[in-house]
């Protein structure tokens, strides 16, 4: 069972920079076998990231400026009233990143149920989506690394947060879908804050599952 470290939700958001570094000082402790597996939870501020794959075309268009980063995946927006959250976990080997993918996805899927929100997986694409008018809207992406057998990055959860950044850029690169969140699928407030409750609960159960 990991342990967990609420490194800040609103009104205490937590610089991206300053996210990273603390990942980055954590991972080093984990690999050490210094300290157990870690899951930091936070809100960001406002801020656009983009993994190793991103294209140039999918940036925003108004040279709003953007962080590149050594995660898989491609651009995307954190902010307020997005849960974060970053699993600093050893992976048992041989190591099985699309099985670990499949089991963050898992964990959303349920957190979400919780709430009254049914979502799942769509083929071919990570994250975790709800169904919407014969389509999908997308309420949490998923971007991971691993290095020295063990995980950085991870998952951002759409709960009150403003859908506008995503106007700006193509948003993990998929063009042809929408983004929402709890909040305004579900027509009632939900908090990063209350969203890191149930998150605890399911990663918790990290125990229960073969990665």
């Amino acid at each position: 069972m990991p342990d967990f470290l609420t490194a800040g939700l609103s009104p205490d958001l937590v610089g991206y920079e300053e996210g990273w570094q603390l990942q980055r000082e954590i991972h080093s402790k984990v690999v050490a076998h210094e300290i157990p597996d870690t899951v930091i939870l936070l809100e960001h501020s406002s801020v656009f990231t983009a993994g190793k794959r991103t294209e140039d075309s999918e940036r925003p268009v108004d040279g709003t400026p953007v962080i590149d980063v050594d995660r898989g995946g491609k651009i995307t927006w954190h902010g307020p009233g997005q849960l974060v959250g970053y699993p600093i976990m050893k992976l048992p080997r041989p190591i099985d990143v699309v099985g670990y993918v499949r089991w963050l996805e898992d964990v959303l899927i349920k957190t979400c149920a919780e709430f009254g929100l049914i979502t799942e997986r769509v083929e071919g694409r990570s994250g975790v989506w709800a169904p919407l008018n014969g389509s999908h809207v997308k309420v949490a992406a998923i971007g991971i690394r691993v290095a020295e057998h063990t995980t950085m990055h991870g998952f951002a959860l759409n709960c009150n947060n403003s859908l506008d950044p995503y106007e700006t850029i193509i948003a993990c690169g998929i063009r042809d879908a929408k983004t929402s969140t709890l909040t305004e699928l579900l027509g009632r407030e939900i908090t990063p804050a209350m969203a890191a409750e149930v998150v605890k609960k399911h990663l918790k159960e990290i125990g229960k599952v073969e990665l």
